[in-house]
C-alpha cells in the first residue's frame, strides 16, 4: 500500500485496481482494513483503530482514496464531499478520440441495480439524475486517447457511462462497450488528483497518485501535454 499523505486527521492512499475500498459480499479484504492495519503497525496503536470511509472508487479503478482518522475529520469530510468542496481529477484512457479536444458533457443517468449499470438519456426520464462532467484530451496514441476528466456531479458509473455515450468507452470496460478486457481485469480509469481545504488545519491539500505501472499508461503519459 502506498501512502500519499498522512497527518493526525486524514490519510490518503493510492488504490490499486482490483481492490475494494470497503467490505462487501465478496468477503475480500477491503482497503480500509489494510489501512487500519498500517496505522496500528506503524503508529503502534493499541486496540481498535478508527478509520472513516468518506468516498469510494469502483473495484476496477485505481487512484487516490481519502480516509478520515478521527471522527471530527470524518464528519467534516462527509459534508465537504456532499457539498462539492472536494475536487477530484480523473485520467481515462479511451478507445478512439472524442469529437472535440475538450467539452462539457451533460445528460441524465438512470441506474439499473440488478445489472449494476447506468444508462445515459438526453432528456429527463423518471428516476434519472442530472450528470455533468468536463473533459479535455491531453495525449493520444494511434488507437487511444488520454482524457482528463472533472466531475461536476457524482453519479453511479458516471465517467464510464458518459464517455461511452460519447463513443469513447474506457479501455478494458466491457460493461460499457470496450472491445476487450484488460489482462488484469482493470479498466483504464485512474483517480489522478484530489484537492481540498483540510477539514481541521484549513491548509490547502493537493495530492496526486502515480499512474498504473503498465506499458500503455507509461507510453501515453510520456506524450501528455501536461
Amino acid at each position: 500500500m502506498e501512502v500519499l499523505y498522512e497527518d493526525n486527521h486524514i490519510i490518503i492512499v493510492s488504490k490499486q485496481s482490483g481492490e475494494i475500498v470497503q467490505g462487501d459480499k465478496t468477503g475480500d479484504t477491503p482497503l480500509s482494513d489494510v489501512v487500519k492495519d498500517y496505522i496500528k503497525r506503524v503508529h503502534d496503536k493499541p486496540g481498535n483503530v478508527f478509520l472513516g470511509v468518506v468516498h469510494r472508487l469502483d473495484r476496477p479503478v485505481s487512484g487516490v482514496v481519502v480516509f478520515a482518522k478521527t471522527s471530527k475529520a470524518l464528519a467534516r469530510l462527509n459534508a465537504m464531499f456532499r457539498d462539492g468542496e472536494v475536487h477530484k481529477t480523473y485520467w481515462a484512457i479511451v478507445q478512439g478520440r472524442p469529437p472535440v479536444m475538450e467539452d462539457t458533457l451533460k445528460g441524465w443517468i438512470t441506474r439499473n441495480e440488478k445489472q449494476n449499470k447506468s444508462y445515459m438519456h438526453q432528456r429527463e426520464v423518471p428516476g434519472a439524475k442530472h450528470a455533468v462532467l468536463t473533459y479535455r484530451m491531453i495525449a493520444a496514441t494511434e488507437r487511444y486517447a488520454l482524457l482528463e476528466v472533472k466531475l461536476l456531479t457524482g453519479r453511479h458509473h458516471q465517467i464510464r457511462c458518459q464517455l461511452a455515450s460519447l463513443g469513447c468507452p474506457i479501455k478494458g470496460d466491457l460493461k460499457y462497450g470496450a472491445r476487450r478486457s484488460n489482462p488484469d481485469g482493470s479498466i483504464s480509469l485512474h483517480a489522478r488528483r484530489v484537492e481540498f481545504i483540510h477539514p481541521v488545519s484549513k491548509e490547502s491539500i493537493v495530492v496526486e497518485a502515480p499512474v498504473p505501472n503498465d506499458n500503455l499508461w507509461r507510453e501515453i503519459t510520456k506524450t501528455s501535454q501536461k
